[in-house]
């Protein structure tokens, strides 16, 4: 049964379909073709919070819908301020963040005449979106919001974009919201089949060097319970990607780390020396597989996605398994305790003890500088004193490999950060979105000092609406990542990679202008204290100015392009992890 009501305008029904898809916060920016659902907002129950740049508000929504599992959504007018959005748009697309994305657009009748704050969103948008509409027609409204926040949060996540001509929002209309969605040909398949679970089950048992290669399909999944099960059942070795560290906890003995280019020593054997990887909602990216005719050579492959698109799409598939990565650990689960039961159980002894001797043998480690103070200390500390109850978000780069590593994670939905697209500016505002997201929660932005100043604009955002979340600035005075690889690759020519960002600005007085605590650190013996004192401070947002070294680096790395065989454990140093006897 649909809700009807009286004529209204296309702008009420706009917030009215808004609410009814549960929409609770709203990150945008009014402009001429948007204006119209503004008034109404006003009366609205839906909370809109008035960012200072649409980049802002996209990953805002992201931080919220990547902290929640909820649906985030942004809004902003037409031309520039639609168009400032497409960052987060590709962000969330690469990274499979539930997202609808609300844009004005120039009268229906103007549209393709070049009028002012005229562009084609939805042109720009087609690759980078899940699907995106545009509404002429007011009547449109209800069931194409209905049908972008099903699309958003169904099936593989990802950003949906609706963008409504102004005169539709200014025409009348009625209010009919959809009592179901007809969407032919979009019918995600979550069920995987019974015939592709018993071959699975088949290998598994198999094979004696398997590990689970977790993706953050098991988060958006919501699979981190189902996916410990099946772990400590059959007690196969765990890698967790960038975007699904918190999905198996840090701490448990069966954890490698993460693979790739900055995974652990532990991860990468794991993956290379393997005979079956069972990939469960990741997507075999280059950043992982290194160069893809090297990679894991003598593996067989069961990929379960709820993407068909990605199953084979890098790697080919032994058993390609389409369906929601929590059914597929559900129905593996059954079928292997019911061979368990039987007797039927895998012999990876020997596999296990050789990956635990790796991991002994090549911990994560930095070396700690002569002078000045180490990043990876600083991230550890914050780690351990902020604790696994906390979520952090980072921006792109060094630190946020080093926030990768050396905070532990424990629980899902606790690690946010731009995996896919590697956009920098990131962490501010998607911290932003979390802290709204989930109000009770402490929230640690680990931001470099080039991302910081990227979206840093949105401190004003968070001290106005009363959103407290904490920045720890990891300033090493240049591009961190960047520096790395001329350092590495081009003979320490250093073109325009320093930033001089322990002089221009003054981290501290920035954050007090933006009504923020500004708080500075540059010795270890004060570390502890000032994150301390940061994290007692829960009524402002507090900036902290970590002034790091600059020479410190990565570890371990494997150069773009090359075999994960060639991974360096240090600058010098390559780790020897033949099997002997395996």
């Amino acid at each position: 049964m649909s809700e009807t009501s009286g004529a209204i305008t296309g702008a009420q029904s706009l917030i009215k379909a808004l609410e009814a898809a549960g929409t609770e916060t709203i990150f945008g920016i009014p402009g001429g073709a948007i204006l119209p659902a503004y008034d109404p907002l006003m009366d609205s129950s839906i909370r809109h919070i008035l960012v200072r740049h649409e980049q802002g508000a996209g990953h805002a929504a992201q931080g919220y819908a990547a902290a929640t599992g909820r649906v985030g959504v942004c809004m902003a007018t037409s031309g520039p301020g639609a168009t400032n959005l497409v960052t987060p748009i590709a962000d969330a697309h690469m990274d499979s963040v539930p997202m609808v994305a609300v844009t004005g657009q120039v009268g229906a009748a103007m549209i393709g005449t070049d009028a002012f704050q005229e562009a084609d969103i939805r042109g720009i948008t087609m690759p980078i979106t899940k699907h995106n509409f545009l509404v002429t027609d007011p009547a449109d409204i209800p069931r194409t919001i209905a049908e972008a926040f099903h699309i958003a949060s169904t099936g593989r996540p990802g950003p949906v974009l609706v963008d409504v001509a102004k005169s539709a929002l200014q025409a009348m209309t009625t209010f009919d919201w959809p009592s179901e969605i007809h969407l032919p040909g979009y019918r995600p398949v979550t069920r995987p089949h019974s015939k592709q679970i018993r071959e699975a089950t088949r290998l598994l048992l198999e094979a004696r060097k398997p590990v689970l290669y977790v993706g953050g399909g098991t988060i958006r999944a919501g699979a981190s319970k189902e996916l410990l099960a099946l772990a400590e059942l059959t007690g196969i070795p765990v890698v967790t990607t960038l975007m699904a560290l918190g999905a198996f906890p840090d701490s448990h003995p069966q954890h490698l780390g993460m693979p790739g280019m900055h995974g652990t020593v532990a991860a990468v054997a794991g993956l290379q020396k393997s005979d079956l990887i069972l990939s469960l909602g990741a997507r075999f990216d280059d950043r992982v597989t290194g160069n893809l005719d090297s990679f894991a050579p003598g593996a067989k492959v069961i990929h379960a996605d709820i993407d068909p698109a990605e199953i084979g799409k890098n790697r080919h598939a032994d058993v390609p398994i389409v369906g929601d990565v929590r059914e597929v650990l559900l129905d593996l689960y059954a079928a292997l305790k019911t061979e368990a039961d039987a007797g039927h159980t895998g012999d990876y002894e020997g596999w296990v003890a050789f990956l635990s001797g790796v991991k002994a043998t090549y911990p994560l480690g930095y070396d700690k500088p002569a002078t000045g103070l180490s990043p990876q200390y600083v991230i550890e500390r914050l780690g351990a004193i902020a604790g696994p109850d906390s979520i952090y978000t980072s921006g792109v780069g060094q630190h946020q490999m080093w926030a990768a590593h050396y905070v532990k994670y424990e629980k899902p939905r606790t690690w946010l950060n731009s995996g896919g697209l590697g956009t920098m500016g990131y962490a501010v505002p998607a911290a932003m979105g979390a802290k709204v997201g989930m109000p009770d929660t402490t929230v640690w932005a680990i931001d470099g000092d080039g991302c910081f100043q990227m979206t840093n604009q949105e401190l004003a955002t968070c001290a106005i609406n009363d959103i407290p979340i904490k920045v720890a600035i990891i300033n090493n005075e240049s591009l961190g990542m960047v520096r790395q690889w001329q350092t590495l690759f081009y003979n320490e020519r250093y073109s325009n990679t320093d930033l001089h960002s322990k002089r221009i600005p003054d981290f501290v007085k920035l954050a007090d202008a933006y009504g923020c605590v500004g708080l500075a650190c540059e010795s270890a013996e004060d570390v502890d204290a000032t994150i301390t004192k940061a994290m007692e401070i829960n009524d402002v947002p507090v900036v902290v100015d970590f002034r790091v070294h600059r020479d410190a680096m990565v570890w371990p790395m494997v150069a773009a392009g090359t075999s994960n065989d060639e991974i360096k454990y240090a600058r010098d140093l390559a780790p020897d992890f033949e099997e002997n006897d395996l």
